[in-house]
């Protein structure tokens, strides 16, 4: 661990996964493909839960919970669904020492189970709509895994809705897509392309799936957060029924929507440079930490008091005090980049002496981060400082993306754009073009983004009129 991180341009992968383990994000549990999060990383996850749950809740959202077990037949009454997920399925064949007399399912996502309930508590339109939200985990049996991108276990939050009409279930997919893109943006300051997702790429039984997604430091994508709507496929296979304003029986029209601990690699990997990880100030665990500096007794004699009153000063952030004796501030100073803590605050006697202090940006490394700042009104100062490196996050990241995004003007030069980057092109529709793209490059559709150009183009692969753009690029 005393080795220097590989850089990004050396090994990107290995990269990523070193940061993760020497800042104590999380690290490889006893099970293969699964993952223990430390808690550090956990108390970023916290961030995230509390930054969305606030959001939910604000538009009327609950929180419940459901088994994490489900009968195997539930699974099998949506067949597009059992057929898109029963190649990652764990199943418990035996239960107390005897076989069960049905296997149980280790949920991998909850639509079955959650359909099961809203069949009993919905019969009238009176008890619509239900919006429904949970917090849990879930299994998926992958077979290549990596940390918080992809692990047989993850945690996550999964939405659930019922609707009387098809409209509404539409617009809550859409808000919910909204309420995703405004997280990422304005508080991950991650930039995010919002779009719906090709039929190819949508979730096992849905109508329609809509995502986020981001570029990464390598120039792959990443799909960020997703909403699906349903149509009524779940409430036909669980008779979720209910009467309408004219009495008639009617299936209602169901949504879900899920963002889990893979945003936690879309950060690292947004924002993390050759130094360790950059955390978007509004969601680091540690906001901005206070390393004081003294070599003597009587130098650590004037410098405590003011650290302690300063510590008390900055309450209303998340700051954590570096008064670790058996090291260097030097030692300290390249920890705190490591785990990217966005703000340093640096107390030394001449620091005391000029009534100031010294702010590191972490976004910016180097002597050019660095600025003395008067000890008076720090609290305001450190604020604006963090929305500060937030947007600067958040520009850089945005320039990022869009300097590796391109308008191939034919497939060949396609073909060359995704090796190190993503093309925006127009694209027929057809699944034949998508496969030809998948089978000849690796490159995947992304999403068909919400803000199109208008007009119309030619398909980039087969030449036939096309009526919109969309995202090629490879993926995690």
């Amino acid at each position: 661990m005393d080795e220097k991180l590989p850089t990004r341009a050396e090994n990107y992968s290995e990269w990523y996964n070193q940061v993760i383990l020497r800042s104590e994000l999380a690290d490889y549990a006893p099970v293969r493909g699964c993952m223990v999060v430390r808690p550090y990383g956990w108390s970023l996850w916290e961030a995230i839960q509390q930054s969305l749950d606030r959001r939910f809740k604000a538009t009327g959202h609950v929180n419940a919970a459901f088994p994490l077990l489900i009968p195997m037949s539930f699974l099998e009454k949506e067949k597009e669904h059992v057929e898109g997920f029963s190649p990652e399925l764990a199943v418990v064949t035996v239960g107390g020492g005897e076989k069960l007399e049905e296997p149980l399912v280790v949920r991998p996502t909850s639509e079955t189970i959650i359909g099961s309930m809203y069949a009993k508590w919905v019969r009238s339109y009176r008890d619509l709509p239900i919006l429904i939200n949970q917090w849990g985990n879930v299994v998926r049996w992958e077979m290549r895994t990596r940390l918080f991108l992809r692990t047989l276990e993850f945690y996550w939050q999964e939405g659930h809705t019922a609707h009387a009409t098809q409209e509404e279930a539409e617009a809550e997919t859409r808000r919910i897509l909204d309420i995703y893109t405004h997280f990422a943006i304005n508080d991950a300051a991650v930039p995010i392309i919002p779009g719906k997702k090709s039929n190819a790429e949508k979730f096992a039984g849905a109508d329609r799936s809509y995502t986020i997604e981001a570029m990464m430091g390598d120039t792959k994508a990443l799909q960020a957060g997703t909403s699906h709507n349903l149509g009524q496929n779940f409430a036909k296979a669980f008779e979720i029924r209910f009467l309408d304003v004219n009495n008639e029986q009617q299936y209602a029209w169901t949504t879900s929507w899920g963002l889990s601990t893979r945003f936690i690699g879309a950060i690292i990997m947004t924002h993390g440079d050759d130094k360790g990880l950059v955390m978007p100030p509004r969601l680091a665990p540690i906001q901005a930490v206070i390393v004081p500096i003294f070599k003597t007794d009587a130098e650590k004699a004037e410098v405590m008091p003011v650290v302690d009153r300063l510590r008390q000063e900055l309450k209303d952030i998340r700051i954590h005090v570096d008064d670790r004796t058996e090291v260097t501030p030097g030692f300290k100073f390249n920890d705190w980049e490591l785990r990217g803590v966005p703000l340093r605050i640096e107390v030394g006697p001449k620091d005391v002496k000029n009534h100031t202090v010294t702010f590191a940006r972490r976004d910016i490394p180097g002597k050019e981060g660095k600025t003395f700042v008067s000890q008076d009104q720090l609290s305001g100062r450190v604020k604006e400082m963090l929305d500060e490196i937030h947007t600067s996050l958040f520009e850089k990241a945005r320039a990022f993306r869009d300097a590796h995004i391109h308008d191939p003007k034919d497939y060949a030069e396609l073909q060359e754009v995704v090796k190190e980057g993503w093309a925006y092109s127009w694209w027929c529709g057809s699944a034949e073009c998508e496969n030809k793209v998948k089978e000849d490059t690796k490159a995947t559709t992304r999403c068909i983004p919400l803000d199109q150009p208008g007009g119309t183009g030619r398909c980039i692969v087969c030449g036939q009129p096309a009526h919109e753009k969309v995202y090629f690029a490879k993926a995690y």
